[in-house]
């Protein structure tokens, strides 16, 4: 089974993540043994933020490794996990809120359009939004 890196870029829909990962120098974490739950925007979904913006992002490698880190977090957590919990800890440090809707999940502003896609070192849920750490605003 490909790790998280290679099963998102087998995907087809996560260009824009896959650039920013490789910009801001976290391949070595997303390929290393985890395991790491990666909620993974969409190119869809960073085509929301404005151009100059994620352009301003990609020079800016600690705002981008803020960013790209609070879409990451510790162990293998899938739907039925969700299902128990209201909110959990970012790689970046910071909390996301997770709750039911319309039959499905939302994590903060974001709503889950897939969930575990199995990776050999974690699972990744597609989301519709980028999440924005605290005090960060696009």
């Amino acid at each position: 089974m490909p790790n998280l890196v290679d099963t998102a870029a087998n995907a087809g829909s996560f260009n824009t993540l896959l650039t920013a990962i490789k910009t801001a120098g976290l391949l070595e974490i997303l390929t290393s043994p985890g395991p790491y739950t990666v909620l993974a925007p969409t190119d869809e979904a960073f085509a929301k933020i404005p151009v100059d913006t994620l352009s301003g992002w990609l020079q800016d490698i600690p705002k981008l490794k803020k960013i790209l880190t609070f879409h990451i977090l510790f162990g293998d957590v899938r739907t039925d996990n969700f299902a128990e919990l209201d909110s959990a800890e970012t790689f970046e440090g910071g909390i996301i809120g997770i709750e039911k809707a319309d039959g499905g999940f939302k994590i903060n502003d974001a709503k889950v359009l897939q969930t575990d896609i199995l990776a050999d070192n974690g699972v990744i849920h597609t989301i519709d939004t980028v999440l924005m750490p605290t005090l960060m605003t696009v």
